[in-house]
C-alpha cells in the first residue's frame, strides 16, 4: 500500500518520467549475489548473521526493558538510549533474516516492490539511528556545558519533541531516497552483487546515466552522514574542552560516558562516510563494509553501553534479583 502511494505520487509529480521508467522497467525481480557464491562459505554466513542477529535482539531488547523497568534510569540519556537500542533492533531486522534465510537458498530472488521497500526500511532505519546519536551527544552537552539550565534544555516534552523530529527527518529521508529510486528504468541485468538492496549497487543496474542520479544520492545520504559526523566530533571537542572546570569524579564520569558515544559514532559513521560519499564504483571491500554498519555495531552497542555504564549494569542486576526472588516466592 505504502509502495503504490509511492509510485501514485511519482506518476502525478513526474508524469512523463514515470511513464518513461513503466515502458522501459522490464525487470520483476532481482537475484541477490549475496556475500559470497561458495556453498561452504554460505554455511559460515548463516551461522554468523544467525549467532549476530540473536544477539543484537537479544542485547537490546535487554536494554529496552532495563530502561522501563528501572527508576533510576530515567535521565534524557536513557530516554535516548532506549530509542537507540529501538532502532539497532529493527535496523537489522529489515535486512538480517532475508540474509539468513539466502545464505541456505539456491536462489536468492527479490521482487521489484520487495526491493524498493527494502531500500525505504533501511535509510528509514539508518537514519534515525543517526539522528539519536546526534540528539544523545546534545544531551551531553547540555548536561556538562550547561549544568543550571540543563533540566529545562532537555525536559521531557523537549525529549519527546527532539524524538518525534527525528522520526519526520528519518521519513523525509527515506523518501527522498525511494523516489529516486522509483524513477530509475531497469532494462537489463537483474543480479545485484549485494546482499541487500541498497541505491548504490542498483545504481549499476539502471538503464540511464546515473551520474546525476548519483550526485543527488551522494548529496542525500552522504550529506547526512558526514554533516552528522562533523557535527558530532566538533561537540565532543567542545565537551572534552569544557571538561576541564569539572571535579575529577566529573570528569571521569563524563568522559566514561562521552567515550561510550564517540565509540558508537566512529563504528557507524565511518562506513556509511566510506560507502555513500564517494561515485558509484563498487570495490571489494564494500560488502563487508556494509556488514560492520548493518550487523556489527548494532550487536556492538548493548556490550558498549553496557560495560562503560554503571549504571545501566547496577539496574540489570536489580531487575533480574526482583524477577528470581519473586520466582522463587511462587
Amino acid at each position: 500500500m505504502l509502495l503504490k502511494s509511492f509510485r501514485f505520487f511519482l506518476t502525478s509529480a513526474f508524469p512523463s518520467s514515470s511513464e518513461t521508467k513503466q515502458q522501459n522497467n522490464s525487470v520483476t525481480e532481482y537475484i541477490l549475489l549475496g556475500l559470497t557464491q561458495d556453498p561452504e562459505r554460505q554455511k559460515v554466513v548463516f551461522v554468523v548473521f544467525f549467532i549476530f542477529y540473536v544477539g543484537i535482539v537479544v542485547g537490546n531488547s535487554l536494554i529496552i526493558v532495563t530502561i522501563k523497568s528501572s527508576r533510576i534510569l530515567g535521565s534524557p540519556m536513557y530516554f535516548f538510549l532506549f530509542y537507540l537500542s529501538l532502532v539497532d533492533i529493527c535496523f537489522p531486522t529489515s535486512m538480517a533474516p532475508r540474509v539468513i534465510v539466502d545464505a541456505l537458498s539456491a536462489k536468492k530472488s527479490i521482487s521489484y516492490n520487495e526491493c524498493m521497500t527494502h531500500i525505504f526500511a533501511l535509510h528509514f532505519f539508518g537514519s534515525m539511528e543517526i539522528f539519536v546519536l546526534v540528539l544523545m551527544v546534545v544531551d551531553c552537552y547540555a548536561a556538562i556545558c550547561q549544568p543550571l539550565h540543563y533540566p529545562t534544555i532537555m525536559s521531557r516534552q523537549v525529549c519527546i519533541i527532539l524524538i518525534v523530529l527525528a522520526w519526520i527527518g528519518s521519513f523525509i529521508h527515506s523518501m527522498a531516497q525511494i523516489m529516486l529510486a522509483l524513477r530509475m528504468p531497469f532494462c537489463g541485468s537483474n543480479l545485484i552483487d549485494h546482499y541487500c538492496c541498497d541505491m548504490q549497487p542498483l545504481l549499476k543496474l539502471a538503464c540511464m546515466d546515473i551520474h546525476v542520479m548519483n550526485l543527488l544520492v551522494v548529496f542525500n545520504s552522504g550529506a547526512l552522514c558526514t554533516i552528522s559526523f562533523l557535527i558530532l566530533m566538533i561537540s565532543y571537542f567542545v565537551i572534552l574542552h569544557s571538561l576541564q572546570n569539572h571535579s575529577a569524579e566529573g570528569r571521569k564520569k563524563a568522559l566514561s560516558t562521552c567515550t561510550s558515544h564517540i565509540i558508537v559514532v566512529v563504528l557507524f559513521l565511518h562506513p556509511c562516510i566510506f560507502l555513500y560519499t564517494r561515485p558509484s564504483a563498487t570495490f571489494p571491500t564494500d560488502k563487508m563494509v556494509a556488514v560492520f554498519y548493518t550487523i556489527g555495531t548494532p550487536f556492538l552497542n548493548p556490550l558498549i553501553y553496557t560495560l562503560r555504564n554503571a549504571e545501566v549494569k547496577n539496574a540489570m542486576r536489580k531487575l533480574w534479583h526482583v524477577r528470581i526472588t519473586s520466582e522463587s516466592k511462587r
